[in-house]
């Protein structure tokens, strides 16, 4: 069977990103973390570059890639929450771990 996964492409902190996602989003959960067996050309042995991840029941694989790609807001997540308070208990989490609050409900995650 084909399925289908969306890879996040992170400068280095894909796990990080991970855990703080299933802390605060629900259904959210770290599945594995994968690391290198040996020396890459920007990694060393040991360090993490992929790891596993559901947001909201969503698969997806954050890989620790480096600065070649930063992220932009052109790819986002979409959560529906069910009330206000929902939606400002994350506003402020992600505010309160690096991000910033836009209009109309957007954030941006400091990853």
């Amino acid at each position: 069977m084909t399925q289908l996964t969306t890879c996040i492409w992170y400068d280095h902190t894909a796990e990080e990103a991970a855990n703080f996602y299933a802390s605060v989003l629900p259904g959210s959960r770290v599945i594995a973390v994968h690391k290198t067996p040996s020396d890459t050309p920007s990694q060393k042995a040991g360090d993490v570059i992929t790891v596993d991840f559901e947001v909201a029941g969503q698969k997806f694989i954050g890989l620790n890639g480096g600065p070649m790609f930063p992220q932009t807001e052109a790819v986002s997540f979409m959560l529906f929450t069910e009330d206000q308070e929902e939606t400002d208990r994350l506003w402020n989490a992600i505010v309160a771990h690096g991000g910033k609050g836009r209009a109309c409900g957007w954030w941006k995650d400091k990853r």
